[in-house]
């Protein structure tokens, strides 16, 4: 299955609110534009606790089955008619911000929604990627040690000097060892 394929696949269980006056209005707009009132589906379905989802033209327009044009067309028709906002990330303006008015459609808690602005969930496709052709051989990246309830820490090994200065004589730490049993 592609990414994009995955993608398209609407996670179980998560849940889009709206407002009533919201479905009047958006019946208007698939009269008005077809294609802009998909594109408002496609990111209200992406959307997480946020309200934004982070995408390139490129990838919407996969999306809907549209052309890139078509998409930058429909997405400002959205943006003047106050279904969202956009808020460009990088120089090109291709890869925006989308956040969706949450007075039209939100996931989770009303009252914090202008964080939007801050985080989204971000979509991207492997040939955006400029090293798409090494992804699936990358190194693992380094995995933090975690310590779960009713566990110790257990230190090892001649770990590393102190960050200020050494421990004053007498005052050395006194830390649990773990003792090999023979």
């Amino acid at each position: 299955m592609s990414n994009l394929q995955a993608l398209e696949k609407a996670p179980k269980g998560q849940w889009v609110q709206t407002e009533r006056k919201a479905h009047e209005a958006w019946a208007k707009l698939i009269r008005k534009s077809p294609l802009a009132a998909q594109i408002m589906h496609v990111l209200t379905a992406r959307v997480d606790t946020h309200n934004a989802v982070v995408i390139s033209q490129k990838n919407l327009a996969r999306l809907v089955e549209g052309s890139e044009r078509g998409v930058r067309d429909a997405l400002k028709l959205l943006t003047t008619d106050n279904w969202l906002e956009i808020r460009q990330i990088g120089g090109r303006g291709t890869v925006n911000a989308h956040i969706i008015n949450d007075r039209v459609a939100w996931s989770g808690k009303r009252d914090g929604i202008r964080y939007s602005l801050f985080s989204a969930a971000v979509i991207l496709s492997d040939d955006e990627q400029p090293d798409a052709d090494h992804l699936d051989n990358q190194e693992p990246l380094r995995r933090l040690p975690s310590a779960f309830a009713g566990e110790q820490q257990l230190p090892s090994g001649d770990g590393l000097p102190p960050v200020s200065q050494p421990f004053f004589d007498g005052l050395e730490p006194d830390l649990p060892t773990k003792l090999e049993e023979k």
